[in-house]
């Protein structure tokens, strides 16, 4: 097991200067898998018949479809395709990190979302999409939460603001990465060989990352509807008519 925590593939680029090249190419590669997913579901309506594919995917998008209308009210229908791609790309970033790319050697692999560089951005884009759209609908009566209920709490409001996007990139980063780290752990145990008097503790563990993967899995999909969740609160607090 040669995969090491934190470790990136560092690429020199013009302007940027150094990026982390492999989190940029697994990037790039869910995104082809998110369009060839949704791809595969497109195809199914060709048919007449509903499959269980449509079934199963209209269910997750009505979810989701329902949770931002009836918080947004009707301003949100034209915001719910960008909560389902959020989601389904959210996810699909977490559950990367299943795939053993980077133990085969390969200089791409691992969960996106595990790099700060990944949650940051994602949770800036619902930073400036609330504030964008909070200034189209209310214009400047999108500032007056910031003074409520009282004036003198702007310092306090004004806080909250800015650590929105820090807590929303950090709960998602590090529930991510210590998913990989769990995995990493118990890995290099396992092929470590080590024994603790008569016990083979690799043998004994040999099964848990299995376990590990489970946990990361349901771990990854929490984690991509509670960052949609809140993405879809925070917009609604920034339209909401009574500031």
């Amino acid at each position: 097991m040669h995969e090491q925590l934190g470790e990136h593939t560092i690429w020199q680029l013009p302007v940027l200067g150094s990026v982390h090249g492999d989190t940029i190419v697994t990037t790039w590669l869910v995104m082809a898998v998110s369009l060839a997913f949704f791809a595969w579901i497109g195809a199914s309506y060709r048919s007449a018949y509903v499959t269980r594919r449509q079934t199963v995917v209209e269910g997750a998008v009505n979810y989701i479809a329902d949770l931002a209308t009836s918080t947004l009210g009707e301003k949100g229908e034209p915001f719910v395709p960008f909560f389902i791609a959020l989601f389904v790309f959210i996810f699909l970033m977490n559950q990367f990190g299943i795939l053993p790319f980077k133990a085969l050697g390969l200089p791409f692999g691992g969960s996106p979302t595990a790099d700060l560089n990944t949650t940051v951005p994602l949770a800036l884009v619902v930073f400036f999409l609330t504030w964008i759209v909070g200034f189209r609908e209310l214009g400047f009566k999108a500032l007056g939460h910031l003074v409520q209920p009282f004036w003198w709490l702007l310092p306090i409001n004004l806080i909250e603001q800015v650590t929105r996007p820090a807590t929303l990139a950090a709960r998602l980063f590090f529930n991510i990465l210590v998913g990989e780290l769990l995995f990493i752990i118990i890995a290099n145990i396992v092929e470590a060989h080590v024994t603790v008097g008569p016990v083979n503790l690799s043998l004994s563990v040999a099964i848990v990352p299995f376990f590990i993967q489970f946990f990361n899995l349901f771990v990854g999909t929490v984690q991509a509807f509670v960052f949609t969740l809140l993405a879809i609160v925070y917009l609604s607090l920034a339209i909401a008519d009574d500031h």
